[in-house]
């Protein structure tokens, strides 16, 4: 069991500045083999993208990816977590907030991601996987 944040992340996070196009974060997240990217503008995380937000904020609504940015789709101002606050505490925000991923935070940097599968296979998550997954559809 992970008992804190830093020991389920994954470290590491691909940010991408929030002019950034679809076709740009789409082509990184096929290349990185990701679903998700923070958007950050220098070091300050601004928002959270993910492959969904593309689908279905973009492309569904048949709106050009080439000209809509990172910053215009994403979930703006993401609940984040610091490495060194508990796993529960993660638990608590995603359940809180019905977010399945949480930008990890240091010194106001992004340092890497926790998701709930990333706190599920650690035995964290309890009943917290199906709260979460019965959810807001675009969350």
């Amino acid at each position: 069991m992970a008992h804190l944040v830093k020991d389920a992340m994954t470290a590491g996070v691909v940010t991408v500045w929030p002019e950034a196009s679809l076709v740009e974060v789409a082509q990184l997240m096929r290349d990185q083999d990701i679903g998700d990217v923070v958007v950050a503008t220098g070091d300050t995380v601004v928002g959270m993208i993910t492959d969904r937000d593309i689908t279905v904020r973009a492309v569904a609504d048949g709106s050009d990816p080439f000209a809509l940015s990172a910053g215009s789709v994403c979930t703006p101002d993401p609940v984040t977590i610091g490495p060194y606050e508990s796993a529960a505490r993660a638990v608590e925000l995603m359940r809180e907030h019905a977010v399945r991923r949480l930008p990890v935070v240091e010194d106001g940097r992004p340092v890497g991601l926790v998701s709930l599968g990333d706190l599920a296979r650690e035995g964290d998550a309890g009943p917290a996987l199906a709260d979460i997954s019965r959810a807001g559809r675009d969350r």
